[in-house]
Order: structure tokens, then C-alpha cells, then sequence
């Protein structure tokens, strides 16, 4: 179905390098979410003060959450698309990162509050009621929370976005969520302990945890992370295929966000080798690797004597 919807919103959909195609699945993305989201918490908010349940109200109020954080993600797909500028000449795509982090206390900060909430319920139960029609909602809420999962996995897949992926994984939990609330509905009738109140406990610290993954994944992606071996074998295989191209060595690659790598690599040349035919040859290979690998690279010839061809 999210192919389809894509295919509908998205004109040149396939070119997900482009920036303007890459900004319109986030902001397609973020639409839906928040109007999923908004669906959710009514119909959760309202069978949670109908059964009488803090953990359904819990899990209402974790929706609303995810509608925040969508218009926050659609926020920063926006942001991390302006163009480069005197005073940030690599772009803004770092704003997604950003987003990200912000999305993550969001998510922390909710956690946190229908956790104090869970620990009054235990403290002072109150019944919770049930009927079938109720249930049927929370089904229907769990099914649509799996589909958020598997678009947002998806979208997150195709422009390698991480807001996504960190929505889907959120999505991921409050499906688990939901299906624990249900579970937790059903069997809370026929015992004695307040099996609601512990059950809004297990959310809010899967929500919690949710929240501090997500940030960790963003800290390390704003403070500089190894970058992936696959990318690196890639360069340097495709440097070390140019012709004339004795060895390399000094590969940073340095990321600026999403789509907008940036690598400088030292490439060893034979010193009697024909300067201009080289520079060629090195033009070539940039070009290559930016078309192919995505990424902005830099190669400085190092010229080096007939005993140190072999080196790396």
C-alpha cells in the first residue's frame, strides 16, 4: 500500500538521491504519521476512559507523542534541505540528526510521565472494565500501528533516513505495547493485583528505552562515527582500480547527513609517471565514486619512488 501512496505523491519517486525527492518521502512520511497518530489517540483515549484503563490512556498519550515527533521530523527533512551557505558550506543535512535527538527526549519525556502515572494506579487500583467493542479497537489500533512500522521501515530503507528507521522501531514498540494492553485488559479481570497499573509500568519503560536508543544513535551520528566498512572497502577498491594507482592511504570520510558524504583519500602514483594523464585518471574515479557511492571525495596524488609502490 506505501508503494502505491508513494506513487500517487511523489513525482520521480525512483530518484531517491535527488534532495527535493528525498524531502518529499519525509514529508509524505510525516503526514501520515501524524494523521495515524491523531486516529490512534482519539480512539484510545476514548476506550481508555470508557474501561477505566491508565495503561490504554498511557498508551493514547504515547500516540500523541508519535504525532509530535512526526511534525518534528518533517520539521528537520525541511531544515536539512536548504542548501549550503557562507557559514555552512557542507549543508544543513545534520538538522535530521537533530530532529532525531529532539524526537528522542520527546518520546523520554512521555515515558517518564505515564510512568509516575502507572505507579499511582498500582498504588491506589481501580477496576477496569471491558467489552468486546473495545477491544476490537485496540486490535484495529494494533494493526495499524504494524503498518506504520512496516512504511516507516521502509521509507527509512529507500532514502536511508534515520527519523524513519527510529519511527519505525518506535512504531514497532507501541505495537508490541498495544498488544500487551490488550493482553493485559483481558486477563486484568480475572485477578486480584493490579495488573493495569504494571502493564502501563512495562510501557512507559519501553517507551523510555525507546527514547534513549534513539538518542545514543543520534549523539554518535552528530559526534562522528566510524563509517561503515562496506563504504570503505568500496573507495578504496575503487580508487585502487585506477589506472596507474599504486596504493592508498589517509581515507577520512566525514558525514554531514543523510546523502551528504564527504572523503578525502591519498592515492600513490609512480613519480615518473605522466602528471596530466594521472589527474585524469583521478577526475574519472571521483566522478565515479559520486555517482555511484553518493559521496563527495577528494584524492591527492602522492607521488612516490619505484621501492615504495607496493605500499598502502
Amino acid at each position: 500500500m506505501i508503494k502505491l501512496i508513494i506513487k500517487w505523491f511523489i513525482k520521480d519517486y525512483r530518484n531517491v538521491t535527488d534532495k527535493k525527492v528525498r524531502e518529499s518521502y519525509g514529508v509524505l512520511s510525516g503526514v501520515i504519521g501524524i494523521v495515524c497518530n491523531i486516529f490512534l489517540f482519539m480512539l484510545k483515549i476514548t476506550t481508555g476512559l470508557f474501561i477505566n484503563s491508565i495503561a490504554v490512556i498511557s498508551d493514547a498519550f504515547n500516540n500523541l507523542s508519535d504525532m509530535g515527533s512526526s511534525l518534528v521530523a518533517i520539521l528537520g527533512v525541511k531544515l536539512s534541505n536548504r542548501p549550503p551557505d557562507d557559514e555552512h558550506p557542507h549543508g544543513h543535512g545534520r538538522y535530521e540528526y537533530i530532529s532525531s535527538l529532539v524526537v528522542s527526549f520527546i518520546i523520554f519525556a512521555v515515558g517518564l510521565e505515564l510512568l509516575r502515572n502507572s505507579f499511582g494506579k498500582i498504588m491506589k487500583p481501580e477496576e477496569v472494565t471491558f467489552n468486546t467493542i473495545s477491544i476490537l479497537i485496540l486490535i484495529i489500533s494494533i494493526l495499524i500501528k504494524l503498518w506504520m512500522f512496516s512504511y516507516n521501515r521502509y521509507i527509512g530503507k529507500t532514502i536511508n533516513s534515520g527519523i524513519n528507521k527510529a519511527t519505525a522501531q518506535d512504531s514497532l514498540n507501541d505495537f508490541i505495547a498495544t498488544t500487551a494492553v490488550v493482553a493485559g485488559t483481558l486477563i486484568g479481570s480475572f485477578v486480584r493485583f493490579p495488573l493495569d497499573g504494571i502493564m502501563g509500568l512495562i510501557i512507559s519503560a519501553l517507551i523510555m528505552y525507546t527514547g534513549f536508543s534513539i538518542a545514543k544513535d543520534s549523539v554518535d551520528l552528530l559526534l562522528g562515527v566510524c563509517p561503515d566498512t562496506e563504504l570503505i572497502n568500496s573507495i578504496n577498491s575503487y580508487v585502487l582500480g585506477g589506472k596507474n594507482i599504486k596504493g592508498i592511504h589517509d581515507l577520512k570520510v566525514h558525514d554531514y547527513g543523510p546523502g551528504r558524504i564527504s572523503a578525502s583519500i591519498h592515492a600513490e602514483v609512480s613519480e615518473g609517471a605522466n602528471i596530466v594523464e594521472i589527474h585524469s585518471v583521478i577526475d574519472e574515479i571521483e566522478q565515479k565514486i559520486k555517482n555511484e557511492l553518493g559521496v563527495d571525495i577528494v584524492i591527492h596524488m602522492d607521488p612516490v619512488g619505484e621501492t615504495n609502490e607496493d605500499s598502502e
